[in-house]
């Protein structure tokens, strides 16, 4: 079993990368904000211009990093899922502030896929280790492509953990959804099964809820055949 979860207003109690642009940013990131909202730029552009506005230097940016709040529910969690399961953090946020804030947190290593940041030449550059160019809604990562990638040739279940539109692709492919916010209005609106989650510890107790075999949960209610990469289980 995988366990997919996003990390801006998930994992973080609220949207890093927003916070970081209106710390260290002039308001028109808002104006790039708005083209993405409106669909007439990809998640992918939108990020490239809005980090190039950002005006604070790397202490200043490491500094703000250490401060995100994450879910304090979520270690209690993790001690549990990792019993049985494999995590990943896969987030189209920024990898140095999902490391940043885990390391202050004090939480274990856990496997991270998001944007790349850099500061060259003066300037604050994001790449894309973890995109696709067939990604159906063009973000820096590609969601579904890293769940495929890590739940391999096995057809694990995949278990998604999100809030926003970076998870709206992964959510019609997923074998469970736990959502809340603008993903749960989703699939509401979509109709995919989920549950609607507040905090980590709405999670667990779901889970715990889940029939098991042998000490291990189990989905009695999904497909028998992975809707992600297709291999029967």
């Amino acid at each position: 079993m995988l366990f997919v979860i996003d990390f801006d207003g998930t994992l973080s109690l609220r949207d890093s990368v927003d916070a970081l642009l209106e710390r260290h940013a002039p308001s028109e990131w808002l104006a790039i904000e708005a083209e993405w909202a409106q669909g007439r730029i990809t998640a992918k552009e939108c990020m490239r211009r809005q980090i190039r506005m950002i005006t604070g230097n790397e202490e200043q940016l490491e500094r703000f990093f250490e401060t995100i709040r994450l879910d304090p529910t979520f270690l209690p969690f993790l001690n549990y899922v990792q019993k049985f399961a494999q995590v990943a953090i896969i987030s189209d946020g920024i990898g140095r502030a999902i490391h940043a804030a885990l390391e202050a947190a004090g939480f274990p290593g856990i496997p991270v896929f998001a944007n790349h940041l850099s500061f060259l030449n003066g300037t604050w550059e994001l790449d894309f280790p973890n995109s696709d160019v067939n990604c159906a809604v063009g973000s820096g990562v590609c969601k579904c492509a890293v769940a495929r990638d890590l739940s391999g040739t096995s057809a694990q279940p995949v278990v998604l953990i999100g809030d926003g539109r970076s998870d709206m692709c992964l959510a019609g492919h997923a074998d469970y959804v736990f959502a809340k916010e603008s993903l749960a209005r989703h699939c509401e609106a979509e109709a995919i099964p989920f549950s609607e989650f507040l905090s980590f510890s709405d999670i667990l107790a779901s889970i715990k809820n889940w029939p098991d075999r042998n000490g291990l949960p189990i989905l009695e209610s999904m497909p028998k055949r992975s809707k992600l990469n297709g291999i029967t289980r």
